[in-house]
């Protein structure tokens, strides 16, 4: 049986459909059910549902022979002991630096030197300002983000952002893109090689809906 690991939410309504198409369904609503193990319409696939977050983990320790996760949270975790195989093209957004109008007014990113931002991504936030030269105090968090410059915990921030509206409503905008974000399959690698007949199966399914679903946008 071949254990698929989703997370409630944005990612898991945009997802089901494609799952959908692809002629595989839970067999109760997760929306309604407390069960973390859901049987499915397909007896030799099941899902786990778990926070988006662990999603990386429980496919890289095979918990879950695959999962559909978040391109940031792909990039945070580091991709050890997974395959990154589809773009699923939903729950688009994008990861940002962002900081109050006030002081975007008058700033050039290309001085910048020393940061003090706050982010529940740690790893993708050095990475990408070390390779700018640009020296960060990271300040760790797991929601609220956009209060941190509002109470003065740090100066900027590093976050999703799809419409920007959260932003505004905070006075604080958008400064720099630093990636392009939708939720992708990702496959323990382990169960690629014992189970790689079902898996390269279920990838073709979903590779068709999802060639569908876009050429319907």
């Amino acid at each position: 049986m071949l254990t698929i690991a989703l997370s409630k939410g944005r990612i898991l309504d945009e997802t089901l459909p494609l799952f959908a198409a692809a002629g595989i369904e839970p067999a109760v609503d997760p929306s309604r059910s407390r069960k973390l193990i859901l049987e499915s319409t397909r007896a030799d696939i099941r899902f786990v549902i778990i926070r988006a977050a662990d999603v990386p983990t429980y496919v890289q320790f095979g918990a879950a022979d695959a999962g559909v996760v978040g391109k940031d949270l792909l990039l945070e975790h580091g991709g050890e002991g997974l395959y990154e195989l589809l773009d699923l093209k939903i729950a688009a957004c994008r990861l940002v630096v962002a900081e109050p109008a006030e002081l975007a007014a008058g700033d050039d990113p290309s001085s910048w030197s020393r940061l003090r931002i706050a982010t529940k991504y740690p790893r993708i936030t050095r990475k990408h300002f070390a390779a700018k030269g640009v020296q960060t105090e990271i300040i760790k968090l797991y929601g609220s983000m956009e209060l941190a410059p509002l109470v003065k915990l740090s100066d900027r921030i590093v976050d999703l952002v799809a419409t920007g509206g959260t932003l505004h409503a905070n006075g604080l905008v958008e400064v720099e893109k630093i990636a392009d974000i939708t939720s992708r399959l990702v496959v323990n690698r382990a169960s690629m090689k014992t189970r790689g007949a079902k898996l390269n199966s279920l990838i073709e399914s979903l590779k068709e809906a999802v060639g569908t679903a876009s050429a319907a946008a």
